[in-house]
């Protein structure tokens, strides 16, 4: 397992919660990033879900996003730190993907990618249907649309073009000014 590598593409990215001592951006083929599992704990509560990214399997897809080299002696604590984070629900896999690294190496890294037999798998909603959800939704860790700009704002930080992403958050904000006004 040595060294631990981790990918992050949505919240890792800008909150990892552990210690690293490489940081690079890196490009995951076969995935990309979307809003397709619906959030019970933290973006959403069970009558009222929300959404959180997910790497959804796409033939031909790829996800820009960040790897990290965790310390050796932090490797243990970080995978079970990560396994309390990221499999509350059981809705991510934890997997092992060969990452390109920007300097071009790839590496293995621990990655979660969906379960697209798990319950809160909800691949099949439009951009406009997404935006309606994150618009409304809070949960434990606050609401929905503070995920969706805080990725976004770390995706343009990094100069990672996500155009999905970059449309639902200004969707979203659009759709807040006419609730709010």
């Amino acid at each position: 397992m040595t060294p631990l590598w981790v990918f992050g593409y949505g919240s890792l990215m800008w909150e990892p919660g552990f210690p690293f001592v490489e940081r690079h951006l890196a490009r995951l083929d076969g995935f990309h990033r979307s809003f397709c599992m619906r959030s019970i704990h933290y973006r959403g509560t069970p009558e009222a879900p929300g959404l959180v990214l997910a790497l959804d399997a796409a033939e031909g897809g790829g996800c820009a996003g960040v790897a990290y080299r965790v310390p050796d002696a932090a490797a243990e604590d970080t995978l079970q730190y990560l396994r309390a984070r990221e499999l509350v629900s059981y809705a991510y896999l934890e997997t092992w993907q060969e990452v390109r690294l920007a300097p071009g190496a790839p590496v293995s890294a621990l990655t979660y990618v969906v379960d697209p037999a798990h319950a809160q798998y909800c691949g099949d909603l439009t951009l406009e249907e997404q935006a309606q959800i994150i618009l409304r939704a809070a949960g434990g860790r606050g609401p929905n649309r503070d995920y969706l700009w805080n990725t976004v704002a770390h995706l343009d930080e990094l100069g990672i073009a996500d155009d999905g992403l970059a449309w639902l958050a200004a969707r979203v904000r659009a759709l807040e000014g006419v609730t709010t006004s």
